[in-house]
């Protein structure tokens, strides 16, 4: 069984800045791309950041220039530094991995998902 965990969230005025993290775990369970989207009420969920186990990264339009994705492979943990946060980064924000080394940008693309942790950006 795998298991993905979030943690990080918060409450955080506009301007700010918050790290996400998130841990993948499982017995003979390889970890490989891993990606962080975002629902927020009344929208679709969205990919956010995301990163293959040779550290290359794919970003979303709207978050480039202030969110950055990282990995340490040793520790199966991907982080999520957001800074310079606007209202609208406001969101569940959910972790998501797969067992391909490479990621994708569709949900369907990652099988493995955490329980999402809550960001909100004030004005």
């Amino acid at each position: 069984q795998v298991q993905v965990v979030e943690s990080g969230g918060g409450l955080v005025q506009a301007g700010g800045s918050l790290r996400l993290s998130c841990t993948a775990s499982g017995s003979l369970f390889s970890v490989g791309a891993m990606g962080w989207f975002r629902q927020a009420p009344g929208k679709e969920r969205e990919l956010v950041a995301a990163i293959s186990n040779n550290k290359g990264t794919f970003y979303a339009g709207s978050v480039k220039g202030r969110f950055t994705i990282s990995r340490d492979n040793d520790k199966n943990t991907v982080y999520l530094q957001m800074n310079s946060l606007k209202p609208e980064d406001t969101a569940m924000y959910y972790c998501a991995t797969r067992r391909g080394p490479y990621y994708g940008v569709r949900p369907d693309d990652y099988g493995y998902w955490g329980q999402g942790t809550q960001v909100t950006v004030s004005n």
